[in-house]
C-alpha cells in the first residue's frame, strides 16, 4: 500500500468509498483499555509518520499524555496535522480526546490492570522466554479482541446464522483453517455449512446464495481479493454477509452487512500477522458458535450429542 493510499484512510470518516460500514464504531471514542488494541490493529495500515505517533503513544502513554500536540509532533518528528490525523484514525475526535485516553491508560498500567508492551521474540531467546512472550501476546490479543468486539453486530450475525438455510464461509491461508473450524462446528449442530478456500469454488457457490442464506468472509487484512469477490457475489444475491477482519475500514467492509473486528499482537520477524490473527479469529468463531447454540438449543443439543455418539462409536473397539 502506498503512502498516498494510506493517507486516504487517515481523514475523519475515511472508509472504503461507501462510507463507514456497520459495526465499525465511531459514535464514541474507544475506552482507554481499547486504545492499545486500536494502535496494534491499525498501525500496519498507517503511513510511516503516523506509525511513529502511534508507537509513541502506545509505548509511553503517561509521557505522551503530558505533551501538547506540538510537543508530540516534535517528539515523533512529524507535524501537528499528522498527530491530529492519527488521533482521528484511532477513533478520537481530536488530540485532546486522545490525551485523556492516554492518561486513563497510563493510570490503568500503573495500577496493574493494563499490561505494558513486552519485547518481541528474539532469535536467541531461550525457550522459556518464548513461551512467556507468546502466552502474553496470546492473552493480550484475546483481551483486545473481546474489548473491541461489537456485541450488537455479533448478536445480529448470530441471529442470521441461527435461521440460515445455508452458510458459506470464505478464507484462504491461515484464515482458511479458521473457516474450516467454524464450518465443522456448525455442521455438528445441524446447520448446512461449507468452508471454501478455493476462490473459484467460492464464487460459484456464492452465486447460489439468496435471501435467508449467510456468507462469512474471514480476512485479517480486509483486502484479500479471493475473499472479497465471493462475498460481493453473495451480497449482490441477497445473502446476509458477515466480515471477520482486523481492518474494519478495509475493502471487504463495503460488502458486509455485519462486521466483527479482530485484534492481533504486534507483527514481528518470528511472529507473522497470520499467526497472531488466528487467535482472535478463533475467539470470534467460538462466540458465533456459542451464540447459535443458545438460540437453537432444542435442536442443536441433540445434534451435537448425536455427533459425539457417532464419533465415540467409530473409535470404540470393535466387538466380534
Amino acid at each position: 500500500m502506498t503512502n498516498d493510499l494510506k493517507d486516504s484512510f487517515s481523514g475523519a470518516g475515511a472508509g472504503t468509498g461507501a462510507g463507514p460500514g456497520p459495526g465499525t464504531g465511531g459514535d464514541a471514542p474507544p475506552a482507554p483499555a481499547a486504545l492499545a488494541a486500536k494502535v496494534r490493529t491499525l498501525a500496519p495500515s498507517m503511513t510511516r509518520s503516523m506509525q511513529r505517533v502511534a508507537e509513541a503513544v502506545a509505548g509511553d502513554p503517561a509521557g505522551c499524555a503530558a505533551l501538547t500536540v506540538t510537543g508530540l509532533a516534535e517528539l515523533t518528528g512529524t507535524s501537528e496535522a499528522t498527530v491530529v490525523r492519527t488521533s482521528r484514525l484511532l477513533g478520537y475526535p481530536g488530540y485532546r480526546d486522545l490525551r485523556l485516553a492516554l492518561a486513563g491508560l497510563a493510570a490503568q498500567q500503573e495500577s496493574g490492570r493494563a499490561p505494558a508492551v513486552t519485547a518481541d521474540i528474539a532469535v536467541d531467546d531461550p525457550m522459556a522466554d518464548v513461551v512467556t512472550k507468546l502466552a502474553h501476546d496470546e492473552q493480550q490479543t484475546l483481551a483486545d479482541t473481546a474489548a473491541a468486539l461489537d456485541t450488537v453486530q455479533l448478536g445480529a450475525a448470530v441471529a442470521a446464522l441461527a435461521g440460515a438455510r445455508r452458510v458459506d464461509i470464505y478464507g484462504v491461508g491461515a484464515s482458511g483453517l479458521v473457516a474450516q473450524d467454524l464450518a465443522q462446528k456448525l455442521l455438528r449442530i445441524g446447520l448446512v455449512a461449507h468452508a471454501h478456500s478455493d476462490p473459484h469454488l467460492a464464487v460459484t457457490n456464492a452465486v447460489q446464495l439468496r435471501s435467508g442464506d449467510v456468507a462469512i468472509a474471514i480476512s485479517h487484512s480486509g483486502s484479500t481479493g479471493d475473499i472479497i469477490e465471493p462475498l460481493r457475489v453473495a451480497f449482490d444475491h441477497g445473502a446476509t454477509t458477515v466480515a471477520i477482519t482486523g481492518r474494519p475500514d478495509g475493502p471487504v467492509s463495503q460488502y458486509a452487512d455485519h462486521i466483527l473486528t479482530t485484534s492481533t499482537a504486534r507483527e514481528s520477524e518470528l511472529r507473522p500477522a497470520a499467526m497472531s490473527s488466528r487467535t482472535s479469529q478463533l475467539l470470534v468463531v467460538d462466540c458465533l458458535f456459542i451464540g447459535v447454540m443458545q438460540r437453537t438449543y432444542e435442536s442443536a443439543a441433540p445434534a451435537l450429542a448425536a455427533s459425539y455418539e457417532a464419533l465415540a462409536h467409530r473409535h470404540s473397539p470393535r466387538t466380534r
